[in-house]
């Protein structure tokens, strides 16, 4: 079974000299703008596993001088694939951790349970399985009085200190440029400190408390002078959402204002370690005509004609020769001949990517169409992987679908159910009770049961303890009969054509998930091949923040990879999807589907249906907009880009990539 073929997706798009230089040469052309020295990996694992084994190399250097090896490590996502392996070598390899020192980068404060803490993070995803010296693990208290934190901030430098200092960090960009939990205003002299967190560092680390209102206050900190003084300082980043904080990062100018450009003032023991997705914004992936001769392909020369009329501010049939000279793009004047010649190109090449049939009109010439004509109608299913991201990415292709005819089915991958505050459990048991009192007075074991559950979560709820499987039946319940009604209000008909596939990897009743698993993918599988549909929809925004989106779709391409030779697949058409956290760029569009004004207020309906994800979503993530305002906002946005370059105006247009299966 294949896990991890999101990450290949982005590889057909990127030559590998771009990120793989073959010489030092090359490597100084590529990367002018870079003021770090940045690795590009063609996924996060092969990044981890670098990593991992740079730290190894390391130990083993420092045990055969019976030294101290000293490691300050973070909390979050990034380093997740670094710990795994590092608990591989140990595991299988021999690698020993009994001269690791270990710091803990922060820490929140005040805690009220151990269990959300960093440091409990760091002991489940690394040092428990490894045989490390508990007494070789410093860590900043979070219970500690606060009459105390200054003089225990003063003694942790010292303890660093007494060690000869950090061997090997690795950190994390946060979201307005932040290492550690240095923000934006701290400066490279600042120690170990505790500092306040304002409102978008409360909104980052609610992941790890579920919810904003259960984050601390604050946190305690290494500072950036503790940080920068490290011999080996490895940034690491995997995802498109962290990609223009990598950008800002390598190639920004430096600036208080984003703490993370400071790592340019202590190369080279600061380095940086990233996958594809988050090289995109850089140069000489999203830019290399303005570093080097490019190889050419339709995509490039669409991405380099949409910079350049943003940055003249012109549509494309108005590009001048002059234009092109100007802006590095003179190649594309020697290829063709003429910017006229390249403006009629592309201006057709994205004309051709509209279409008010995304399952294909009937009867027509598809030549120059992204759907074929036929069959008509078509089998179509339409994955999502929490019940609401159908209706939020693509509620107006969902709506139009039906509306032509097609037989549409709807696989819901996840129940969602952590995604649903308490609160609403409260409100649907109070009515349970109620319903009770009202019409079964004489049977009252449903009445008990929503009296248990009402108790427990005034009561007995832990934070950070798997939720009880009471709750999660309630809180899974909740979102399958909002998805239902998204589904219904969208145009299904039919409830065998509304599935709910529950993926094993998501039900742990906590924010953290298992990996996938052949189960998960053999759901998948088994679903495809009773439907055998023409046409799949997936869910392609990997910029959702707690990694259920990729989960989802690297489960539907493993199952796809396993059926891509059945005849009836060689005719099926994978359709990639964004929405919620994303949208697709230019370059990648294949296919736009128009919304009229009253399909984008339908759409909006639809989502306003998950009524427990309107407004008291514990995962809304840094974007204070609700989730049909992002929307809206984005297909308004990616309508607009079509206008400005020339092409018809639409109220909103729903964008999409096609998945080829690999070969």
């Amino acid at each position: 079974m294949k896990t991890n073929l999101s990450s290949q997706i982005t590889l057909t798009r990127i030559p590998t000299r771009y990120y793989r230089p073959e010489n030092a040469y090359e490597y100084s052309v590529l990367t002018r703008f870079e003021k770090i020295p940045t690795s590009i990996y063609e996924s996060a694992d092969e990044g981890s596993i670098t990593i991992a084994k740079e730290i190894a190399t390391e130990i083993r250097k420092k045990q055969k001088a019976a030294k101290k090896f000293v490691l300050a490590l973070p909390g979050g996502r990034s380093p997740q694939s670094v710990f795994k392996e590092l608990i591989r070598l140990h595991k299988e390899e021999n690698l020993s951790f009994q001269n690791v020192v270990v710091f803990n980068v922060y820490e929140f404060y005040p805690l009220v349970s151990e269990a959300n803490s960093n440091i409990a993070f760091l002991k489940d995803a690394l040092l428990d399985h490894v045989d490390i010296d508990p007494a070789n693990i410093f860590t900043p208290d979070g219970f500690m009085s606060k009459d105390t934190t200054s003089e225990f901030c003063n003694q942790y430098e010292e303890q660093i200190a007494s060690f000869g200092g950090i061997d090997y960090i690795l950190v994390g960009v946060g979201h307005a440029g932040n290492i550690g939990f240095n923000s934006p205003g701290s400066t490279p002299s600042l120690r170990t400190r505790l500092v306040l967190l304002d409102n978008d560092a409360r909104k980052e680390a609610a992941n790890t408390f579920k919810s904003i209102e259960n984050v601390p206050p604050s946190v305690i900190t290494m500072g950036m002078s503790t940080i920068l003084a490290a011999k080996n300082i490895i940034v690491m980043a995997w995802g498109e959402n962290k990609s223009k904080l990598i950008q800002q990062t390598v190639e920004g100018k430096v600036s208080d204002s984003f703490p993370a450009t400071f790592l340019q003032t202590v190369v080279p023991s600061a380095r940086v370690a990233i996958d594809l997705t988050a090289a995109s914004q850089l140069t000489r992936i999203s830019r290399p005509w303005l570093v080097t001769s490019c190889e050419w392909d339709n995509k490039l020369i669409r991405r380099a004609i949409v910079w350049l009329c943003q940055l003249t501010g012109k549509p494309i049939l108005k590009l001048t020769n002059k234009d092109y000279s100007e802006h590095g793009l003179g190649e594309l004047l020697a290829l063709y001949g003429s910017a006229y010649n390249v403006n009629i190109k592309i201006f057709n090449d994205i004309q051709h990517t509209i279409t008010g049939w995304p399952g294909g009109k009937p009867n027509a010439d598809d030549s120059n169409r992204p759907e074929r004509a036929t069959p008509y109608p078509k089998r179509v299913i339409i994955f999502s992987p929490h019940p609401d991201d159908d209706v939020i990415s693509m509620g107006g292709t969902f709506r139009r679908l039906c509306d032509q005819n097609h037989d549409v089915h709807v696989a819901y991958q996840t129940s969602g159910n952590i995604a649903v505050a308490d609160d609403e459990v409260i409100r649907y048991c109070e009515y349970l009770r109620d319903v009770c009192a009202k019409y079964a007075p004489s049977t009252d074991e449903v009445a008990k049961k929503a009296e248990e559950i009402l108790h427990y979560l005034r009561n007995e709820k832990i934070e950070g303890v798997a939720e009880h499987k009471d709750v999660l039946f309630m809180k899974g319940t909740i979102r399958r009969e909002e998805a239902r009604a998204g589904a219904r209000h969208s145009g299904i008909t039919q409830d065998d054509h509304i599935h709910f596939l529950d993926l094993p990897f998501y039900e742990t009743g906590l924010v953290k998930k298992n990996d996938i698993s052949e189960k998960d993918k053999d759901i998948i599988k088994e679903f495809l091949v009773n439907v055998k549909p023409h046409q799949i929809f997936v869910a392609g925004d990997l910029a959702d923040p707690h990694g259920t989106h990729k989960v989802c779709l690297d489960a539907i391409l493993a199952a796809v990879d396993e059926i891509k030779d059945d005849e009836w697949m060689k005719e099926c058409r994978i359709w990639m999807y964004r929405g919620a956290w994303a949208e697709w760029e230019m370059d990648h569009i294949e296919m736009a589907v128009p919304i009229s004004p009253e399909e984008l207020r339908l759409k909006r309906i639809a989502i306003l249906k998950h009524q427990s994800q309107a407004e008291s979503a514990p995962f809304l993530g840094d974007d204070e907009r609700l989730f049909w305002q992002r929307a809206e906002d984005r297909n308004r946005a990616t309508a607009d880009l079509y206008r400005d370059l020339g092409l018809a105006s639409y109220e909103a247009i729903e964008a999409f990539v096609q998945y080829k299966p690999l070969r």
